[in-house]
């Protein structure tokens, strides 16, 4: 009984290659619903912020954590951007760079009339 040692291994790698083609097929599906479910979410955000910016409300806290916090952190940090917290720029070149971006910084973050409640509750933390 003379057995071929390398049968067990072609089949191993076999179902291993089969099974990343189904997975990527099972991910590209999740993917396009992936992709619809944030168009249709950008949707309603962009809804909300026209009743925001129509009722006058403007939540600064409420837009870092929407725009802002993936770069300069949950604590105001910073990460990929600058520490927040004890920063030592005015409120005009916070508004400045808000307005026009820094850097990695896109500009347009923050709408132009909100600029400076902004500039204000970046300089309280």
């Amino acid at each position: 009984m003379n057995r071929n040692p390398i049968i067990p291994f072609v089949l191993i790698m076999a179902l291993g290659i089969g099974l990343v083609f189904f997975m990527s097929l099972q991910g590209l599906n999740n993917a396009e619903e992936k992709a619809k479910e944030e168009k249709h979410g950008e949707m309603e955000g962009k809804e909300g912020e026209g009743e925001q910016a129509s009722s006058g409300e403007f939540d600064p806290e409420s837009t870092y954590k929407n725009n802002c916090l993936s770069c300069h952190g949950a604590d105001y940090g910073g990460g990929a951007g600058p520490a927040l917290k004890g920063t030592d720029l005015s409120k005009d070149e916070i508004k400045e760079t808000i307005k026009n971006g820094k850097g990695i910084m896109p500009a347009g973050l923050v709408e132009e009339e909100n600029l400076d409640a902004m500039a204000d509750w970046i300089k309280s933390l």
